[in-house]
């Protein structure tokens, strides 16, 4: 038996190498027992072009983290669009999805110019410094949708079958199952099972860009996708092109099956800026003078977007950032709105920011959860940290080695040490020592801080028996406070933490991060009294 080798498989087979590095990049993605992440684990959001060209607009100026954005471009200058057909991992799902879909075959109304509305209204407002890229960007979908709502949720259900069978088994079937649990949890299952806020709304969002394959082949390629209209706009200078030109005269049999219905009917060409490369077309050709050559650009092309529309979109993206400016969001940020160690002012932050999750994944302690509406629409999907669910460790530094556009820069083990999240403050209304004249120690003994910054007094109180005793009651030292989280963590009582870590950040840029220890020992003066 014999194998045809065509450059159909060709790019299958590039397509599973590329899924395969994604998958194991995306594994690799989280702790290992040492604080180091030696491997390029954001290379595929450091490629994305659209990511570079946001952060590019939004910051002014460019992220030398975002460098290999470039290799992209000029490998799209070559050879057109053959990153959407060969490499990204988003189009490689739908192409696989789309044979347990079975997408319709009926034409469909075109739409394609919705992509470029997109592309135009998410550039315009970065220049505005309104970062819209996370919501749209297919690898950022793609990552934030596996990271907050499948991954859990698959870690969760083999557990579910294995844990049954430890329990309740016999003897004789536990040890065969346990090789197999340990070669699942060694390869392809978490660190630990997570739990995330907003998990059903970003798997459902990609569940939903996965279903769309049914209503026709590469339905998010061809009409929704920003990243790949970008691509489009520079494929039009490449030279590797599809020959002949017009699509072998007469002959119109590849048409129908093209999944980026690339085929202009009314102008019997090929729409190039559309076509991926997928190499249908020529392996199916009946007559076999379908091919793929280096030729010059052809000046006739046109972005498929009509005049209205583009102004629409430029209105658009002129609109929105004004509109976040006068949200009250943005300027009274919520006070427990807790950013990553390491992540720069607010403005900054979210000009950055492509809410990618890989923060939230690689968070020892999973305290970093994703925003809603603490800080308006423009910050949802962002991360933040509460302390409740879990705290952050004073030797950690994984999400700032993750984070691929510097929103959380990298800090070595000193400066994060060093570096301020928010400051706890002590409700004394709840607070046992106080409230109850229990006595209470555990805050003091989990601060990580060389010297502890809550620390005690000595007082003599009425406890409820009507004894008079001796009892610690603790305070805060705000000079030494960092606001890790760990003492809110870890206060024993049900409910709201007896001692509560709030935000220090400011909406100016009056310091690098947007902290300050003036406004940190200000915070520290606050008692909630109930």
């Amino acid at each position: 038996m014999t194998v045809k080798f065509t450059l159909r498989t060709c790019r299958k087979l590039f397509q599973v190498l590329f899924f395969f590095l994604f998958l194991l990049l995306f594994r690799l993605t989280e702790y290992s027992g040492l604080d180091e992440i030696p491997y390029a684990v954001n290379i595929f959001f450091r490629w994305d072009p659209l990511v570079a060209a946001t952060v590019l607009l939004a910051t002014k100026s460019f992220v030398s983290l975002l460098l290999p954005s470039l290799a992209i471009i000029a490998l799209t200058i070559i050879f057109g669009r053959i990153f959407c057909g060969w490499i990204c991992p988003m189009g490689s799902l739908l192409d696989w999805a789309g044979k347990l879909i079975h997408p319709s075959l009926r034409p469909t109304p075109s739409l394609r110019s919705v992509k470029y509305i997109l592309l135009t209204i998410i550039l315009i407002s970065s220049f505005f410094e309104l970062q819209l890229v996370g919501f749209f960007d297919p690898f950022s979908i793609l990552v934030r949708g596996i990271t907050i709502g499948l991954d859990p949720a698959f870690y969760l259900l083999v557990s579910g079958f294995f844990d049954p069978i430890y329990s309740y088994a016999p003897q004789w079937i536990s040890n065969l199952s346990e090789p197999i649990y340990t070669v699942l949890k060694d390869s392809v299952l978490p660190y630990k099972q997570s739990f995330f806020l907003l998990s059903t709304l970003s798997a459902s969002i990609l569940i939903a860009v996965v279903a769309m394959e049914k209503l026709g082949k590469r339905f998010w390629c061809r009409n929704l996708c920003p990243l790949g209209a970008l691509l489009a706009i520079v494929s039009r200078f490449s030279i590797f092109r599809r020959f002949p030109g017009r699509s072998c005269r007469d002959c119109q049999h590849c048409a129908p099956s093209c999944r980026m219905d690339a085929f202009d009917p009314e102008s019997r060409r090929i729409r190039h800026e559309e076509c991926n490369l997928c190499m249908d077309c020529v392996d199916n050709c009946v007559n076999q003078s379908s091919r793929f050559r280096f030729l010059l650009p052809d000046k006739q092309l046109q972005i498929n977007i009509g005049r209205r529309a583009f102004i629409g979109a430029g209105i658009a993206g002129i609109t929105l950032p004004l509109l976040s400016q006068v949200n009250a969001g943005t300027r009274l940020p919520h006070p427990t709105l807790l950013r990553p160690p390491g992540a720069a002012g607010e403005a900054e932050f979210f000009s950055k920011c492509v809410r990618c999750g890989e923060c939230m994944k690689v968070c020892i302690q999973n305290a970093l959860q994703p925003c809603f509406m603490e800080s308006g629409y423009e910050g949802m999907f962002t991360p933040k940290l509460i302390p409740r669910l879990g705290y952050c460790e004073l030797n950690c530094t994984l999400c700032g080695q993750v984070c691929p556009t510097g929103a959380i820069n990298k800090l070595s083990q000193q400066e994060k040490k060093n570096f301020v999240i928010g400051i706890a403050v002590f409700n004394n209304a709840r607070c046992l020592p106080f409230a109850d004249h229990s006595p209470c120690i555990v805050c003091e003994e989990h601060c990580p801080t060389n010297d502890k910054a809550i620390k005690f007094k000595e007082v003599t109180v009425i406890n409820s028996q009507g004894k008079s005793i001796d009892l610690q009651q603790p305070y805060l030292i705000p000079e030494l406070c960092v606001g890790c989280g760990i003492c809110e963590n870890k206060c024993p009582l049900p409910g709201h933490s007896a001692i509560q870590v709030l935000s220090t950040r400011t909406t100016s840029e009056e310091d690098e991060y947007g902290l300050s220890k003036s406004l940190s020992k200000q915070k520290s003066q606050i008692t909630f009294h109930v």
